[in-house]
């Protein structure tokens, strides 16, 4: 038997593997960080061969919570994944597994590769509604990508509104549903999304931390800071990926943001606003309660009884996303989670929440989105 991880995303150490019923292993942690909980890793050689894994440091994960009641994803051909049971024990979390061919792999979520984000960026430009800028790199040298998705028509009369993804690396559901809103946002078949598009242009960043996303990490960038609360003060040395993000904003305007994110502990679908905001006020509500509402009656995953409470006027925190970009901009900023497991109202036994469910509710949201810009309240 032997336990791989050296590849894109992957992560796990490995402590032992002689026995398998008894193979021992710890998740790495993210450079210069002590945040943890992302893994991936490859099996071999254990093919019809009851094992049972062991991940020993599950209880001090950034998220322990996010270990109770937790289904892993397994694939054999890396296309395909399924859920599979674990069980939480005094800290240890186990995988029970008899493997139907060589190799199998394990992921604490459906990966999203920095090479599958290559192919969309690429496949994405093949469209005349799509233009690219390279904002600049990171600090281990990628490039970090900024699609502008928009029709023909004049843009001086549009808003301009961004949707960012996996600022928190391990979260990649949140890409997964970046693909969702490219697929859709390109279909010129699509009459929904062409209504968008001629009130809007779209400004995306698929992938706010390309490092972190190769390197395995589940919240940091490669130098070991979490991108979400780095929006105050951005530097080139520090939070390059903010620094060129929240530049380009300030060269659009923005006039709405979506950050999209994954939960670790809650089963739900939730939407955090920015009701810390000093000038907090009714017609800020209303805009909120609007999308919220609106999203909950075309998609049947996402609730709205569920999530963080809300903070009160006067104690949001800038040095995240939504609140700094709402503060500077004056614009309804929100922050999307997605679960790590399932959702409770909507359950799947095979997948859970997954990578196509991600998609979907993508497609919603940009259908909440036209209707949001249709309603007045902006």
């Amino acid at each position: 038997m032997y336990i791989s991880q050296n590849f894109d995303a992957g992560n796990i150490e490995v402590i032992a593997c002689e026995d398998p019923s008894d193979i021992q292993l710890n998740i790495r942690a993210d450079n210069k960080s002590e945040f943890y909980q992302w893994f991936y890793y490859r099996l071999t050689g254990a093919k019809q061969q009851p094992c049972t894994m062991k991940i020993l440091n599950a209880e001090g994960a950034a998220y322990p919570g996010g270990f109770e009641n937790y289904q892993v994803f397994y694939s054999y051909d890396r296309k395909e994944w399924r859920r599979h049971p674990t069980k939480l024990h005094k800290g240890v979390l186990s995988i029970d597994f008899e493997s139907l061919y060589d190799c199998v792999y394990f992921a604490y979520f459906t990966p999203y590769s920095m090479e599958r984000h290559a192919d969309l960026i690429a496949t994405s430009l093949q469209s005349s509604r799509c233009s690219h800028r390279l904002m600049g790199q990171t600090l281990d040298g990628q490039d970090l990508d900024l699609l502008k998705i928009s029709s023909s028509s004049n843009d001086l009369n549009k808003k301009n509104c961004w949707i960012i993804a996996r600022q928190h690396p391990g979260e990649s559901m949140a890409q997964w549903w970046m693909e969702g809103c490219i697929e859709r946002l390109l279909d010129e078949n699509n009459l929904a999304s062409k209504s968008l598009l001629e009130k809007c242009n779209l400004f995306l960043v698929p992938n706010m931390n390309p490092d972190g996303s190769r390197r395995g990490h589940l919240r940091t960038n490669a130098a070991g800071f979490n991108l979400n609360r780095e929006w105050a003060l951005p530097s080139l040395a520090n939070s390059p990926e903010v620094f060129h993000v929240k530049q380009a904003m300030h060269e659009t305007g923005v006039d709405f943001i979506l950050d999209v994110h994954g939960d670790e502990t809650l089963p739900y679908c939730f939407i955090a606003g920015a009701e810390g905001l000093a000038n907090w006020d009714s017609n800020k509500q209303a805009q909120l309660d609007f999308y919220k509402k609106t999203l909950r009656d075309s998609n049947s995953d996402f609730q709205t009884e569920q999530g963080y409470p809300p903070k009160q006027p006067g104690q949001a925190n800038l040095t995240m996303s939504t609140a700094q970009i709402a503060h500077i901009h004056d614009c309804l900023a929100m922050t999307l989670e997605m679960p790590f497991k399932d959702t409770t109202a909507t359950p799947d036994e095979i997948y859970g929440w997954s990578a196509e469910r991600s998609k979907k509710l993508a497609h919603s949201c940009l259908d909440t989105l036209s209707a949001y810009l249709d309603s007045g309240l902006l």
